[in-house]
């Protein structure tokens, strides 16, 4: 009677307990590995917290307020609307678009924000409330003129109305 090559070193069960054990173990290293890796990405998520003041707020607020006045101060424009100064910076530069150009898109948007105003049944009183006194006969100066036109830019974006 000849026996099997293996079993002159290890009997059956031997083997099959070896193997039970080399899975277990196994088993045991991928879920220990999963879990600190988990608990790695908790802990690195959470580990970063940005100090928030509240003096940041106010100076959003404060901010968000701006006086648009030419050179010789005869005319100014007054805009308070949070988030128009952020928005601002991402525009063309000044200079980029003539006075004529600005002028001529000013006088369009001012008239029809003027019949918006004066129709409220029909558009928001919310978004349209006061009257803008704007005369396409009077030089403005470039500097309200642009900023005239970049805040109806923002209003068109902000707000979803077409004043063109």
């Amino acid at each position: 009677m000849k026996q099997a090559f293996y079993s002159s070193f290890f009997s059956v069960g031997e083997l099959w307990r070896a193997r039970l054990f080399l899975c277990r173990y196994i088993y045991l290293m991928k879920t220990t590995f999963l879990y600190i890796a988990l608990l790695t990405v908790i802990i690195s998520c959470n580990s970063y917290q940005p100090t928030v003041s509240n003096n940041s707020a106010t100076s959003t607020i404060a901010s968000d307020t701006l006086r648009i006045a030419n050179d010789s101060l005869e005319y100014e424009i007054i805009i308070i609307e949070p988030g128009f100064n952020s928005w601002l910076v991402t525009q063309p530069p000044r200079g980029f678009y003539s006075q004529s150009t600005l002028e001529l898109r000013n006088n369009f948007s001012v008239r029809e924000y003027n019949l918006r105003v004066n129709n409220p049944l029909r558009y928001s009183p919310d978004l349209y409330m006061w009257r803008i006194d704007y005369d396409p006969k009077v030089n403005y100066g470039y500097e309200v003129n642009y900023l005239l036109y970049n805040y109806f830019l923002f209003f068109e974006k902000r707000y979803g109305q077409k004043l063109r």
